[in-house]
């Protein structure tokens, strides 16, 4: 499945990302966490797009990009069916050369656990690690403001 759409401004972004928490949260259950990955030019919306999913999870902290610190976790909004923890990790691989750089902050872990939701920037990085299911998003420029998101489920 391939679906695309075309987001005029940062705002809309976001907009397009908390609707992506909404869909994720009600999909049917994976075997192992949700991957997210992430792959487009430097400014192209992918962290603007993940503030909104973060929202859309119910994380109430501010979202950046951690591209110095590599990885954020986040818990999830808890609601009251919930039973388990979930988390929500945000890693950012512009600064990684190798994939298995990724392993030493828990990767294996982050990926046992099904309620775990795993979104990656710049995944193409670390394509050799991803799980066999996962989905990707690519950002590409159209203009100054306008971006297009292509939505791809691989597996």
């Amino acid at each position: 499945m391939k679906k695309e759409v075309n987001s005029p401004s940062p705002v809309k972004t976001e907009e397009i990302g908390e609707k992506f928490a909404g869909a994720i949260l009600k999909a049917r259950a994976w075997r192992r966490a949700k991957v997210i990955s992430l792959e487009g030019e430097l400014g192209s919306g992918k962290t603007t797009f993940l503030k909104g999913v973060a929202k859309g999870l119910g994380i109430k902290e501010m979202i950046k990009s951690p591209t110095f610190v590599i990885m954020k976790k986040y818990k999830i909004g808890t609601g009251r069916r919930q039973q388990a923890t979930r988390y929500f990790y945000h890693i950012d691989c512009y600064r990684i050369e190798r994939p298995k750089e990724i392993l030493g902050l828990g990767w294996e872990e982050m990926l046992e656990r099904p309620q775990n939701i795993i979104a990656v920037e710049w995944g193409e990085k670390i394509r050799k690690i991803l799980p066999r299911d996962y989905l990707k998003i690519v950002f590409k420029f159209i203009n100054k403001n306008t971006r297009k998101l292509s939505f791809k489920i691989h597996g």
